[in-house]
């Protein structure tokens, strides 16, 4: 058995996009800050040029200045984090806020002026949007404390308060005023912020709104720490599986030239949790000595998900076993990839006494196929008395919500003939001989702008008997509906027969989008011809090769399990939901309570 190696480094090789909105650079923020704070003191101030001045100094411009750079160290100093850029659109984005409340509040007094309470009623009816909306932020982003933000969230409308009251006369009543409003934002901040968490609070016993942050650090950053928090939440609802890892390589002069890695287990949950990022980890796990590593996506879903690094280091581990301790050199027969007919789910091609199974359903949707489906052909084939099976599941034309291939349904069921005909038509076409080999990548591709993972597209070329077949594997979370087609219509110009697949890869869920299937940011076009590089690279590094073959059980590790993932999206989309509505439910709160304070103090 080979040594123990380090895990990979958390930074090694990543691409890292943003979670739902970035935040624009601080020269851009700082300067709209100038813009609209001049607009809001021209609203509460008027036009003559001293009190316009004076007010968009000291009551807008200087208290959202000194927020954007406070921010971020009050933050650190009561144990949170907040970062300058974050800080310098907070407090713009408190001034945005202000702005219309202003103006309508403006042409109130313009219009029935006898109703409307005077300039400083309008300056406190201000402060309490922005409170709301600083503790809301900094209570998801920097700490989840309100004790702890509160501080912080009151920089920005206490200077602002500090400004007008050194600008306008200010009555005790309008003091109460501000007073008022300030706590009125502060208590539907706290009831927003409740009630959003409570549906994760109720199904999991946890605060979804104390994991922002570590999503945060672990997408932006690979924080270690932001990592662990994350995992220690799956981990507390992860159950043991016996799961297992195959391992089909290709030698050359005894040394691996390729090796096609196949463990049981889904690429996710997300960015580079657990077994997210699957190729890459599984690459650095097998090392070197292995070769140029492919990772297919195998038959399985998010049930087999692993929670923490340390889970997926066990099954590194065993493929690294595995590896050193693969069996002699496949019998010299093969043949090329076949299907049995024309509506077939699988095509099979024959190394020695091993079938390479590979699953697709399209045009029509084709995703995860569940690992109990797979199992079963597998042992029916092996009582048979079949050759040993290794399944891929092309994952390759993606269609929201469709494709799955669940136990017990038709879909199994053809699957399993299906699988049985083509691995009876690789034999047919079995024959004597060697086999050559050649692998080829196309890298340089980005997740934000490509949709495709650190892997980028790599090929793997197979001639026996004369016929060339080839592999096509884009690091990727499954190929837009339609795409397949081409690229393999153009690849088959080329080599005799070619299949594209994607690895499943969920670590390009990070970016804005979210699930970013292949095609959705790439054009056809650049597909065809990074696909068609890939291959022709293989093509040139053709020679004959060793294949060899082997599977290994890793008993006991801990996945997701049932139910998990569909129990999380729920309660997902059950806080997105009570958040949209508790949002515009506090906020026309905040503004009616501050208003019903007002006119009952003016």
């Amino acid at each position: 058995m080979a040594a123990k190696k380090s895990p990979p480094s958390p930074q090694a090789g990543v691409q890292r996009g943003h979670v739902l909105f970035q935040a624009p650079p601080p020269a851009i923020t700082l300067g709209l800050i100038v813009v609209v704070s001049a607009a809001l003191s021209s609203l509460v101030f008027g036009v003559s040029l001293r009190p316009f001045l004076e007010g968009w100094l000291l009551a807008f411009a200087l208290p959202a200045f000194v927020a954007a750079g406070l921010t971020g160290p009050l933050s650190s100093a009561l144990g949170g984090r907040f970062e300058f850029h974050r800080s310098c659109f907070l407090a713009l984005t408190g001034l945005l806020i202000q702005l219309p409340l202003a103006a309508l509040w403006r042409l109130g007094l313009t219009v029935v002026p006898a109703s409307t309470p005077g300039v400083v009623f309008l300056a406190a009816f201000l402060i309490g949007p922005v409170v709301w909306f600083r503790q809301l932020s900094l209570f998801g982003i920097a700490r989840p404390s309100h004790v702890r933000v509160l501080p912080v969230a009151l920089v920005q409308p206490a200077l602002y308060a500090l400004g007008i009251l050194l600008l306008l006369p200010v009555s005790l009543a309008e003091l109460v005023a501000m007073l008022a409003c300030g706590l009125i934002a502060f208590g539907c901040a706290f009831a927003l912020i409740r009630a959003a968490d409570r549906p994760l609070r109720r199904e999991f016993q946890s605060s979804g709104v104390s994991l922002i942050r570590p999503l945060l650090d672990h997408v932006s950053r690979r924080d270690p720490e932001a990592t662990s928090a994350l995992e220690a939440f799956f981990l507390k609802f992860a159950q043991p599986a016996d799961l297992r890892v195959s391992l089909l390589g290709f030698s050359r002069g005894g040394k691996s030239y390729a090796t096609v890695a196949l463990p049981t287990v889904h690429p996710g949950p997300f960015a580079a949790l657990g077994a997210s990022d699957l190729p890459r980890k599984m690459s650095a796990e097998l090392g070197p000595d292995a070769g140029t590593v492919f990772v297919p996506h195998t038959p399985s879903d998010h049930d087999l998900d692993l929670p923490s690094e340390a889970e997926l280091a066990r099954v590194g581990e065993a493929a690294r076993s595995l590896l050193h301790d693969l069996g002699p050199a496949l019998p010299a027969r093969s043949s090329p990839l076949v299907a049995p007919y024309v509506d077939s789910f699988a095509r099979a091609q024959l190394l020695g006494d091993v079938a390479l199974v590979v699953v697709s359903r399209a045009p029509e949707p084709t995703d995860d196929i569940a690992f109990g489906v797979a199992d079963r052909i597998v042992r029916e084939i092996a009582a048979a008395g079949g050759p040993r099976i290794a399944l891929i599941d092309a994952h390759n034309s993606y269609v929201e919500g469709q494709g799955d291939i669940t136990y017990g349904t038709p879909a199994a069921e053809k699957l399993l003939q299906d699988t049985k005909a083509a691995v009876r038509a690789a034999i047919d076409a079995g024959r004597e001989g060697p086999v050559e080999a050649g692998v080829g990548v196309r890298s340089g591709y980005d997740i934000g702008r490509d949709g495709i993972g650190p892997h980028g597209i790599r090929a793997l070329v197979v001639r026996s008997g004369g016929l060339t077949t080839a592999y096509v594997l884009i690091d990727g979370n499954n190929l837009v509906q339609g795409r397949r087609g081409p690229i393999v219509d153009a690849l088959e110009t080329i080599v005799d027969t070619a299949e594209v697949m994607t690895t499943d890869n969920h670590v390009v869920h990070e970016v804005d989008g979210g699930i970013n299937p292949v095609g959705e940011r790439l054009s056809l076009e650049a597909l065809v011809a990074g696909a068609t590089e890939a291959v022709t690279k293989a093509i040139k590094e053709l020679a004959p090769t060793e294949v060899r073959f082997g599977t290994r059980d890793v008993p006991a590790v801990r996945v997701l399990g049932p139910g998990f993932t569909a129990r999380l999206l729920t309660s997902l989309g059950d806080t997105l939901s009570m958040f949209t509505y508790m949002l515009a439910a506090t906020f026309l709160l905040l503004l009616t309570g501050s208003l019903v304070a007002i006119f009952a103090l003016q």
